[in-house]
């Protein structure tokens, strides 16, 4: 069978590039691993750790919060396979979504491992190891990320106790204690939904301080946050070593700068320190595909060194986000039209699903002073906001970074409730190039947890009214 694309992986990188080759005329077919289609992202990734969150949330606001409002129902059960099965019908919904989308479009699927045979030629393995070989026009590599282990250390992941976030979206029962290994995203999230349901967590990272990347102002306050909230953090301390004990499990590590190393028992340890491209198996190297400590390299039009053989998403440089794949999709896709795909790689917001949630956008001020470049702060509170006070929501902050001289927004960052949501009319100003005048000079509906936004814009200047 002959196409002018063949993508493989269909995670949200690889599904959304089909598609829009679809769209633009290509006849396509995707290879994929997993019975079902949506990659880790809305398998075991980003949808189901949603679905917990939430649930976990309206769980946490029944113990605490709701009292307060005047709305009295008694101390909450948890009924955890229940929570479950919203999980499970979340992804299913989602993952026969994907499916549909395909199939609406035209496009072929195939499951089994995609194996690049070289340019233009494809193997499908079956679980039963049968073998079906296609010929295609262009081949991109969508193939996503795996979760890493600390570097030295190995682990025996059986996710049951010691486990990846795979793992720790599908316990039985709530852990008496949690040992969280990496104060990154994941870990935050997933030990957040733990947390929330009574268990005891604990956090250890290897840096001195939680999600490493973001502006230091945010993952201060956030600590602080999750500290009152429950969470113990050990920072500056570095794992040597996982091991099962018991019924649970033990973990070994010491400071960083030296020092007597201590062990700790618990129930349940998740180990998030990041995750690493899955290349493996894919015939990338044999095929002559260029590759740099697992990830493969393209240039600037998302192509490897193997003609028509394009990568996206996971497997290359930049920010592990499905979203930013979903854009590599789109552009891909329309570069190999013909057209003039492009990603915007300054504008791509991050998103911390925590309850408050963190987002932001564009440069940290560390980020700022390391380049050298002179820049203007505004900040303003949610202390201060009118909607934030009635929703019992006023933790956090919203931060807005300009240049000095020409006053576009650089950088925009914010700890709230809804952050998630708050930070795209920042995106949407970044993208256009925008100011923070422009931004200060936007009305925005009273009252509402946005008028934070245009306050930290306001502050820029040292005109914010309400602080």
């Amino acid at each position: 069978m002959s196409y002018d694309l063949i993508v493989i992986g269909t995670g949200p990188g690889g599904y959304v590039c089909a598609i829009r080759a679809a769209q633009l005329g290509m006849k396509v077919a995707v290879v994929e691993k997993r019975k079902t289609h949506g990659g880790t992202c809305l398998n075991v990734g980003c949808i189901p750790s949603k679905a917990l969150l939430h649930a976990s949330e309206m769980f946490a606001q029944a113990t605490h919060d709701l009292p307060a409002l005047g709305v009295v129902v008694g101390k909450p059960q948890l009924d955890l396979p229940a929570m479950m099965k919203h999980k499970d019908d979340t992804v299913s919904a989602n993952v026969n979504g994907v499916g549909f989308l395909l199939k609406k479009n035209k496009v072929d699927a195939f499951h089994g491992r995609g194996v690049v045979k070289g340019a233009g030629k494809v193997d499908v393995v079956a679980e039963d190891g049968s073998v079906t070989s296609l010929e295609t026009r262009n081949i991109v590599i969508a193939t996503g990320s795996e979760a890493s282990t600390p570097p030295g250390v190995s682990v025996a992941f059986d996710e049951e106790v010691i486990v990846t976030s795979t793992g720790a979206i599908a316990l039985d029962k709530v852990p008496g204690k949690l040992l969280v290994i990496g104060a990154g995203v994941i870990g935050l999230e997933l030990g957040s939904v733990w947390s929330r349901l009574g268990a005891q967590v604990e956090v250890i990272e290897y840096l001195d301080r939680i999600l490493p990347g973001m502006d230091l102002d945010v993952a201060k306050q956030f600590q602080r946050i999750l500290e009152k909230q429950g969470v113990k953090f050990h920072l500056s301390c570095k794992v040597t070593g996982v091991a099962r004990s018991g019924a649970g499990a033990s973990v070994t590590f010491e400071p960083v700068a030296g020092g007597d190393a201590q062990s700790m028992a618990a129930d349940v340890v998740l180990v998030a320190t990041g995750r690493r491209p899955y290349t493996d198996g894919l015939g990338l190297e044999e095929a002559g595909v260029a590759m740099d400590r697992g990830r493969i390299v393209i240039d600037e039009h998302f192509r490897s060194s193997v003609a028509g053989v394009y990568a996206i998403g996971d497997v290359v440089r930049g920010p592990m986000l499905a979203h930013k794949a979903e854009d590599e999709g789109v552009a891909v896709a329309e570069i190999i039209a013909g057209q003039h795909g492009h990603v915007n790689y300054d504008v791509i917001p991050g998103v911390v699903y925590t309850h408050p949630e963190i987002a932001a956008v564009g440069k940290t001020e560390e980020e700022l002073k390391a380049a050298g470049v002179a820049y203007k702060v505004g900040k303003f509170p949610f202390t201060a906001n009118g909607r934030a006070r009635a929703m019992r929501a006023a933790d956090g902050f919203v931060k807005v970074l300009s240049d000095a001289e020409t006053d576009r927004v650089l950088g925009v960052h914010i700890v709230a409730v809804g952050a998630g949501e708050l930070i795209h009319e920042a995106a949407v100003l970044m993208e256009f190039g925008g100011s923070a005048e422009d931004l200060a000079r936007t009305c925005h509906a009273h009252p509402t947890m946005s008028e934070a936004v245009r306050e930290a814009a306001l502050a820029v200047d040292k005109r914010a009214i309400h602080v």
